[in-house]
C-alpha cells in the first residue's frame, strides 16, 4: 500500500462530526451544514470584532444545517439558501435568524451603513469548505499482529481503507508497510469497509441491546518487513 501522506498529496475528503466538534474557537472554528464542512477560521479573523460574528462563533464545532432552506438542496446542483419567513410588520419575506443576524445577513430595514460589496457570502463561497460530513460513522479495532497493540478508530462509512490507513498513522508511522486483513482475508485499500465485506452492524447491535463497544469489527494488520513507506 503506498501512503498518499508521505507524499503530501493525501487531502480529506470525509469528517467526523466529532472531528468538527473538536474546531470551536475563534481561533479555528470550522462548523457544518448540509453535508459539508466549512473551515471559517479565515472569515473570523477577516472580521474580528465584528458584532455580526457572535452567532458564528456560538455556533462553533456544530451543524449548521438548520440554518438554511433544504428544499430542492441536492448534491449536483448545491446552492444552500438561508432560511426565510414573513415579516409580520412589514409582511415582506426576510432571512429568518433566530439566532441572530450575522456576516452578510442584511440589516430588516434600509441603512445606509449595510455594505453588500463583500462578493460572495460565506455560506456559498466553497473556498471555506474542506470536505464532507459522514452520513454514517462506524467504529473497528486495528489489531497489529507484531506488536499485539490495539486500537478503536471512529471513521466514515464512505472512506476507503486507504483513507482509513491515513488515518491509523497517527497510531502507527510505518502503517503503510502492513497488510490489510479481515477475516483471514486480504482488504482491497480502494474499496470501503462495507465493499470489503466488513459489515456495520451497530443497528442490530441496538436492537439486541448489546454494547456495540464489546463487538467492533477486528481489523488485523500484518508487518510486510519493508519500512520504505515510513
Amino acid at each position: 500500500v503506498v501512503s498518499t501522506q508521505s507524499t503530501g498529496t493525501y487531502k480529506q475528503r470525509y469528517y467526523t462530526p466529532l472531528e468538527v466538534e473538536q474546531h470551536s474557537s475563534s481561533k479555528d472554528l470550522w462548523v457544518s451544514f448540509l453535508g459539508k464542512v466549512y473551515n471559517l477560521t479565515p472569515l473570523v479573523k477577516k472580521n474580528t470584532g465584528n458584532i455580526l460574528l457572535k452567532p458564528i462563533l456560538n455556533a462553533g464545532g456544530k451543524d449548521i444545517s438548520h440554518w438554511f432552506n433544504t428544499n430542492g438542496t441536492n448534491k449536483s446542483d448545491f446552492d444552500p439558501q438561508i432560511r426565510t419567513h414573513i415579516d409580520a410588520r412589514t409582511g415582506c419575506e426576510v432571512p429568518y435568524i433566530p439566532q441572530g443576524r450575522f456576516i452578510h445577513i442584511p440589516p430588516p430595514y434600509p441603512s445606509a451603513s449595510w455594505a453588500n460589496d463583500f462578493g460572495t457570502p460565506w455560506w456559498k463561497d466553497e473556498s471555506y469548505c474542506i470536505g464532507h460530513l459522514s452520513t454514517k460513522t462506524r467504529k473497528i479495532r486495528i489489531i497489529n499482529t507484531l506488536t499485539s497493540q490495539e486500537h478503536s478508530l471512529e471513521v466514515c462509512s464512505e472512506e476507503t481503507l486507504e483513507e482509513i490507513l491515513n488515518r491509523f498513522y497517527k497510531y502507527n508511522k510505518h502503517a503503510g508497510s502492513y497488510t490489510w486483513k479481515y477475516n483471514g482475508k486480504n482488504l482491497v485499500m480502494t474499496k470501503t469497509l462495507e465493499q470489503n465485506g466488513v459489515k456495520d452492524e451497530d443497528e442490530e447491535f441496538y436492537e439486541l441491546n448489546l454494547n456495540e463497544e464489546d463487538w467492533l469489527p477486528a481489523i488485523h494488520v500484518y508487518f510486510n518487513d519493508d519500512l520504505t513507506e515510513a
